[in-house]
């Protein structure tokens, strides 16, 4: 490795995070550093994560300040929960929150906070090179693979906050660095675990990775052993004071409804399969690979420089190699820790899985704080990079050799760029997720509740839902955020039905349902102290279930359904082993409603069932497997009453 000496070195920085902007701008443009623009947040850029993230920090910034600092009591209402939780990078949150009130309005920092990343991501791509070739033309076309890297393209905007992974390339800068130096104090490294817990958790396990194979390195090398474990303690001390202070240790948010781990893991092709999300494809050569479950979020594609490079470096450099996995045999060691960690139990390779290890319930449990274990790889890929550039460099004419490694990288992920750059173009003018949210309804409900109640399942877009909610300085129980307490909440909802079944409304807080069965059970108690019905998005895919007190008596859109005398029976959209969406397979003559005032009502007495100007005779009522009625019909096939509206005679 080579020493650059300080003012080198700030000049070797300055000039890579130059680089990193000028990436950022011929990808993205200026748009987004218009705080005021938060057209691509709403319209969800490439997915509809990023609404989320925006979300959260538009009901942190309307609620009340409050310790800890980073936790907004209008999401998950009244318990509360961390913004962490929303990807709304919690650090960058509560220092804008007085920006943000002094300038009022709109205000977005997602923009602004992704170009710092590309800048320092091309500044300490830049001084990582830096200690492995003396031409500055070889660093900097290193720092442009760094900041090319398509595990970076592919989160930003997407999940903004894990567009900070530069704080990868800090600590491994600074490991190599104090390496360098015979140092074993870094206070880069502390500085980088404390920023890496206000920006995102994922980062944690990587950068303490890096830490701990640093200290470990140092301890036994020179058999000191108090003074690398007092840093250690020191550095997980102050990350947890600061975890504590923006609320990840808040409350018992530790469930999330999520898949568990192994079901986003890293598959065996990740390194050279190009396929990004929503079918992107980042490269000009290679094919897109088969993958399956939630391998997408483990993509992990190195680029064709880096694929052509690694076989001669290995194989030129074998030696060397060698002696450096022996000199660094921690950082090998925590690397191959993570890359099983990303693998996972669920071993897939392309669209098989190879095998699926036992693991204890307590482990999947630990191991699911990390759902996303794929991510985890982060640090072993920018290490491959890293290892690729460095032994090119130290090939004669080395800074031929990078150039034509950092080209061939450049020009095989081009299309993707230019793809994300169409994407953001795009996300200025036309909402890409427009939402459901339509009808003269919700107009009718804005700015009329205080609380958005809702009282079972996930409601249908219920991202832009949580955005119309925040909008009118409402709270909601609705979590939408990656950790929560499930049985804190089912709890809740239990006590809002209860009190609904007698006759309890809360004139601020508007009700809404996922499951229409569910709202049949509840609503006939309030019914004449609210308006009650059904809305749906213009297009039909989604519905709400609605009680909204004081809204009785009136009429809105033909997106609603009120719910009254002619408001029509539907089949139970139930389905298991025996039930294929509310019809009975075995024969296709018995189906399902859940029990409810309502459906008794109508199907008690009732002597045939209606569709489409069909009758179809009722032959039998069923209703001895409680909470449901279970209806037999003379009648060839019942899927044909699949979304329709019945009626009985």
């Amino acid at each position: 490795m080579l020493k650059i000496q300080n003012s080198r070195k700030w000049h070797l920085f300055a000039l890579g995070a130059a680089l990193g902007i000028a990436v950022f701008l011929l990808i993205y443009g200026t748009a987004p550093l218009n705080v005021a623009n938060d057209s691509f947040c709403r319209g969800g850029f490439i997915e509809k994560d990023i609404q989320q993230h925006y979300a959260g920090w538009l009901f942190y910034r309307h609620s009340a300040l409050g310790w800890p600092l980073g936790v907004t009591q209008a999401v998950n209402a009244p318990d509360g929960v961390s913004i962490a939780y929303t990807d709304s990078i919690p650090l960058l949150a509560v220092l804008c929150r007085p920006l943000a009130a002094a300038l009022g309005g709109t205000f977005q920092y997602f923009g602004w906070f992704t170009l710092g990343c590309f800048a320092l991501q091309g500044g300490f791509g830049a001084l990582l090179c830096g200690l492995f070739a003396n031409a500055l033309f070889a660093q900097l076309a290193g720092a442009l693979v760094f900041t090319v890297s398509p595990i970076l393209i592919e989160r930003t905007f997407r999940h903004s906050s894990l567009g900070a992974q530069w704080l990868v390339l800090a600590a491994l800068y600074c490991y190599f660095s104090c390496r360098q130096q015979g140092r074993y104090a870094s206070a880069g490294l502390l500085i980088i675990n404390v920023l890496a817990v206000g920006i995102h958790p994922y980062f944690l396990p990587m950068t303490y990775a890096v830490t701990l194979a640093f200290l470990l390195e140092y301890a036994v090398t020179h058999r000191q052993w108090l003074r690398p474990a007092a840093l250690l303690i020191g550095n997980m001390a102050c990350t947890a004071a600061l975890g504590w202070a923006l609320g990840l240790l808040y409350g018992t948010a530790t469930s999330g409804g999520q898949a568990l781990y192994g079901y986003f893991a890293m598959n065996l092709n990740a390194l050279w399969n190009p396929i990004g999300v929503n079918g992107v494809l980042y490269s000009r050569l290679l094919p897109a690979q088969n993958q399956v479950n939630g391998n997408y979020d483990a993509f992990a594609y190195l680029g064709l420089g880096v694929l052509a490079a690694l076989p001669v470096v290995l194989v030129l450099g074998r030696r060397r190699i060698l002696s450096c996995l022996r000199r660094h045999w921690a950082l090998c060691l925590v690397c191959a820790v993570l890359t099983a960690f990303a693998i996972s139990n669920t071993i897939t390779a392309n669209g098989v899985t190879l095998a699926t290890l036992p693991l204890p319930a307590a482990a999947v449990k630990l191991f699911s704080v990390f759902r996303s274990g794929g991510r985890l790889f982060w640090p072993v890929y920018y290490l491959l990079v890293l290892t690729a550039f460095a032994g090119l460099a130290r090939l004669p004419k080395g800074t031929l050799w990078v150039a034509l490694f950092a080209a061939a990288q450049l020009w095989d992920v081009t299309p993707a760029l230019i793809q994300r750059h169409d994407a953001m173009r795009n996300a200025q003018t036309v909402a890409e997720f427009p939402t459901a949210l339509t009808s003269s309804f919700w107009q009718a409900a804005a700015g009329r509740y205080a609380h958005l109640e809702s009282v079972q399942g996930l409601q249908a877009d219920s991202l832009q839902l949580a955005l119309w909610a925040a909008d009118n300085t409402m709270t909601t129980n609705d979590p939408f955020a990656a950790r929560y307490d499930e049985a804190a909440l089912a709890a809740r909802r239990q006590s809002t039905l209860d009190a609904l079944a007698v006759g309890t409304l809360q004139s601020d807080t508007l009700y809404l349902f996922e499951d229409e069965g569910t709202f049949l059970q509840a609503v006939e108690p309030v019914k004449d102290a609210a308006w009650c019905g059904r809305v749906t998005s213009a297009d039909g895919r989604c519905s709400w279930y609605v009680i909204a007190p004081g809204l009785q008596g009136q009429r809105f859109d033909a997106l609603c359904t009120p719910y009254d005398a002619d408001y029509p029976l539907r089949l139970a959209d139930y389905t298991d082993a025996l039930w294929n969406r509310g019809v009975l397979d075995s024969t296709r003559k018995t189906i399902c409603f859940k029990d409810s005032p309502f459906a008794r009502a109508r199907l008690e007495g009732a002597a045939y069932l209606c569709a489409n100007g069909q009758e179809y005779p009722i032959l039998e009522i069923d209703d001895h497997d409680a909470g449901w009625l279970m209806v037999t019909l003379e009648i060839d096939d019942a899927t044909v009453l699949w979304d329709e509206e019945l009626t009985t005679k």
